[in-house]
């Protein structure tokens, strides 16, 4: 596991494993791999335009390390790692504090993307470490998630993991000029914490 030296007030603790997966705050040193998994792999994302290194320095600048000492940081950004190796990173964005939720992110290399049983598996630890994050350490009650209709494999991933479809939006994205449904998801503290 990578050393932290970045690490968010908020989070009790800096680290978060399930033995496969570490999770720990994004460093100054994974945001250059980041921004070229995110220009690599734009169809999955809310993203339009590819990012240039200094767009990326800047943003982190302006949103993220500004954040790190927030008790209520608008995001949590954090990489994922395996085996002490750097293979995505996620977490939790748009967070309304005085509506206690936040929705889910989640971006693997694009090598990991196109493995589908190692994508699920992933992802489906993730979530789990996600739930534990927000429900437990945080004290949030909802979770959401947006995913385009195209990635099957994580629509079925989230439901595997307790995330209830909530709605469809019908033709919501464009994805190579073609009209795409995006589906939602949510989680409630009060059904994880029932079913553990």
């Amino acid at each position: 596991m990578s050393a932290v030296a970045v690490r968010y007030l908020v989070m009790p603790n800096p680290y978060l494993s399930d033995g496969v997966l570490d999770i720990r705050a994004v460093q100054p040193t994974d945001i250059h791999a980041i921004r070229q998994w995110r220009n690599a792999q734009m169809d999955v994302l809310r993203q339009t335009a590819l990012i240039s290194p200094e767009e990326q320095e800047r943003y982190f600048a302006e949103h993220v390390w500004s954040q790190i000492a927030s008790s209520e940081p608008s995001q949590i950004l954090l990489a994922i790692e395996s085996a002490g190796v750097l293979i995505g990173y996620g977490g939790l964005v748009h967070i309304s504090w005085p509506n206690r939720r936040a929705e889910v992110s989640f971006l693997l290399t694009p090598d990991l993307e196109k493995k589908s049983e190692e994508l699920i598996a992933f992802f489906s630890r993730f979530l789990d470490l996600m739930k534990q994050l927000a429900f437990e350490d945080l004290g949030l009650r909802r979770l959401c998630t947006e995913t385009f209709a195209h990635r099957t494999r994580h629509i079925a991933t989230l439901e595997a993991s307790g995330f209830r479809c909530e709605g469809r939006l019908r033709e919501h994205v464009l994805i190579g000029g073609k009209p795409m449904d995006s589906f939602t998801h949510g989680a409630l503290a009060c059904e994880w914490k029932n079913a553990h």
